[in-house]
């Protein structure tokens, strides 16, 4: 057995799939969208605790996720192998319309908050949950662009899609989490300042637009295994 080999499955996760992965859920948990809004309004509107219990409802749905695509990944590739492209086309496609949306006139504003009744943490939860569960952006980032980083010649393609999937809960959670603790303060600064909102959605525009075209132009082959 060689080096590679002995290291166990930690070590087929190609390093520039983690930086991939760690960028698109990094370009995806900044741009607007159902989750950021829900946290940001139940964190000014409730405080930092509903936002963090909420939070907790919306990792669970990620785990849920994570779990379905490790345990069908594989199986999917091999049964149907021209799935790939069509996945990659539409996963470069809604990083192209989240970029659109990040740059358009007259866009949301994610921190001016909806007005919300008060809800009791197992509420909170569930509707952090549900929120997360049901957002499209995230049925596509795990149905569409983490296959993308997933190399199936390298072996152990559900240990690679688990760990890949593990970078994009603990960026979007940490991410989550600091813009429900300081949503109050972060709403304020970007009121007084429009100059700095508009350079942060040009700046993730550009970015999913980058990722979108490179994904869309990757040659690369799904492996059935």
């Amino acid at each position: 057995m060689d080096a590679l080999s002995s290291l166990g499955p930690v070590s087929v996760v190609d390093g520039h799939a983690v930086l991939g992965v760690a960028a698109v859920a990094t370009g995806m948990v900044l741009s607007p969208g159902p989750n950021m809004i829900y946290l940001v309004s139940r964190s000014i509107v409730q405080g930092r605790r509903a936002g963090l219990v909420s939070l907790a409802g919306v990792a669970t749905a990620f785990l849920v996720y994570l779990a379905a695509v490790t345990a069908g990944i594989a199986a999917l590739f091999a049964v149907v192998p021209v799935l790939y492209t069509a996945i990659k086309l539409a996963g470069a496609a809604y990083l192209l319309r989240l970029a659109w949306q990040a740059v358009k006139p007259g866009g949301t504003a994610v921190f001016a908050p909806q007005q919300l009744p008060p809800d009791r943490p197992r509420r909170l939860f569930a509707m952090g949950f549900l929120t997360c569960l049901l957002n499209p952006k995230i049925a596509v980032m795990y149905l569409s662009l983490l296959p993308q980083f997933v190399v199936p010649a390298r072996g152990h393609v559900a240990a690679q899609s688990f760990l890949l999937g593990l970078t994009q809960i603990a960026i979007a959670v940490t991410v989550n989490g600091l813009i429900a603790l300081g949503a109050g303060g972060i709403a304020g600064f970007l009121a007084r300042r429009p100059a700095w909102l508009r350079i942060q959605r040009y700046a993730m525009g550009t970015v999913l637009a980058g990722l979108a075209v490179r994904i869309a132009a990757d040659r690369a082959k799904a492996v059935a295994v």
